[in-house]
């Protein structure tokens, strides 16, 4: 039977952070659902560097469709979490049900990949992720360490269950240590 996973976003996720982990996942052959607070047509950004600019710039990248909205997701039919970044952590982490789908992955030890500024979505629910050591991406450092989390300068960390990632050129590493907890072996390499 093919394993489950939740992609749980929003508008404004970089585009790399949705679109490697999915097709990564259907590529070995585990059933993905995106979730967003509304089910919709996503649009996704693209993060990248300027030589001019000290901080990332931000471009409209493709869209990408919400299979569900949250509020019609039962964590427990899933066997697995990803939460990439961008900006949509930003907003998706207000929403209750996000919290609760996130706390679920936590307290069920299940496996769970966040990635750059998806770590924010974690803050909000910081008694499951007290004392756990992750790494995101920099600017996420001082919320990550005010929700009682230890951040780690490494571009990917594992802790239990739990793969962090610091940001998009770290993908295929963190999909590796993904796939490794959720005891997927990987049949196209990276």
């Amino acid at each position: 039977m093919s394993k489950k996973v939740l992609i749980m976003t929003g508008d404004a996720v970089d585009c790399l952070e949705v679109y490697y982990p999915y097709y990564r996942c259907l590529e070995e052959g585990i059933d993905v659902t995106i979730a967003s607070p509304t089910k919709k047509k996503l649009q996704t950004v693209c993060h990248d560097f300027l030589p001019t600019m000290e901080t990332f710039t931000e471009l409209v990248g493709y869209k990408i469709d919400s299979d569900a909205s949250v509020d019609d997701i039962n964590p427990a039919d899933f066997d697995a979490l990803i939460i990439p970044g961008g900006r949509a952590p930003e907003y998706i982490r207000m929403n209750k049900k996000v919290q609760d789908i996130a706390a679920h992955f936590l307290q069920e030890n299940k496996p769970m990949g966040v990635i750059c500024h998806g770590q924010l979505v974690l803050t909000t629910i910081r008694e499951h992720i007290q004392g756990r050591s992750m790494t995101a991406y920099t600017c996420c450092r001082p919320e990550v360490e005010a929700a009682g989390a230890n951040y780690v300068e490494k571009m990917v960390v594992v802790d239990g269950n739990l793969v962090t990632g610091h940001a998009w050129p770290d993908l295929p590493g963190f999909m590796r240590e993904f796939f490794n907890l959720l005891n997927v072996k990987e049949t196209v390499s990276v």
